[in-house]
């Protein structure tokens, strides 16, 4: 219980800064950290990160940064993926899946590592509007990626979305942060109704958990603009590739159940 509240507080407050990212560690941390089978561990991690992602979009509503129809785009098609995914899912043995996860969680580290710059694109024009032309089947692509990695792996897709939001679609990097959110909760909740029923879950633990993401993120979420997210981003890419490296292992000296 105490891991829980530990590792979940740290997701809150990755969330809380950045935007994302801290559902890449929600699996592993329920995993090793609370001991639960990686069945239950992937619907849990999809509760906690869409409560706590919901919580750290709040402050971001007021600033009005949220770009909406680029969000019910990404969103909705990510929606749908996120079922397909949790269907092959069901078909892989755990230990690929971890394997899989350990490989996508160090291209999202190293990625972080090489930067996001504010590029604009067609879904951020120099004035102000949008080349739907251009806009939407980027958009598209983008959500049907990021969902069926959220249904495969459990993973809101943060890390994912934010460099798709800033580099694919041209977002500035506080609205790619704003929208993820909003893409996250929706990503989140339909890969939870995806795996509902694959494992029961433990909500005393997944209690704790959440209540310990919120905590952190509301904290987080005050001081976000003070802090170098550059810095921040890289700090936390490298604890992403070391994460990774323990979970490979882990997969092949200590296998989970299903």
């Amino acid at each position: 219980m105490i891991a829980a509240v530990g590792f979940g507080a740290l997701i809150g407050i990755l969330l809380g800064l950045l935007g994302g990212g801290g559902s890449i560690l929600a699996v592993p941390a329920l995993v090793y950290g609370a001991g639960l089978t990686l069945a239950a561990a992937v619907p849990t991690s999809l509760l906690v990160v869409g409560i706590s992602s919901a919580t750290a979009l709040l402050p971001r509503l007021k600033a009005g940064l949220v770009q909406w129809r680029i969000a019910a785009i990404v969103g909705g098609t990510g929606a749908a993926a996120a079922f397909a995914g949790a269907a092959v899912n069901r078909l892989l043995d755990p230990r690929l899946v971890l394997a899989g996860f350990a490989v996508l969680m160090v291209v999202a580290g190293w990625r972080m590592l090489g930067g996001t710059d504010d590029c604009g694109g067609d879904c951020a024009l120099p004035g102000g509007g949008i080349n739907w032309r251009g806009c939407l089947p980027k958009s598209i692509a983008a959500g049907l990626g990021v969902g069926f990695l959220t249904g495969l792996f459990g993973v809101g897709g943060g890390f994912l979305i934010i460099p798709a939001l800033v580099l694919l679609l041209g977002l500035s990097m506080p609205a790619a942060v704003a929208t993820s959110l909003v893409i996250i909760v929706v990503n989140s909740a339909a890969g939870f109704a995806a795996h509902a029923g694959d494992a029961a879950i433990d909500y005393r633990i997944a209690a704790a958990f959440t209540l310990a993401a919120i905590t952190g993120s509301l904290a987080a979420g005050r001081i976000a603009t003070r802090l170098p997210t550059r810095q921040l981003q890289r700090a936390f890419a490298w604890l992403v590739i070391a994460i990774a490296a323990f979970v490979a292992i882990q997969a092949i000296i200590n296998p989970v159940t299903a």
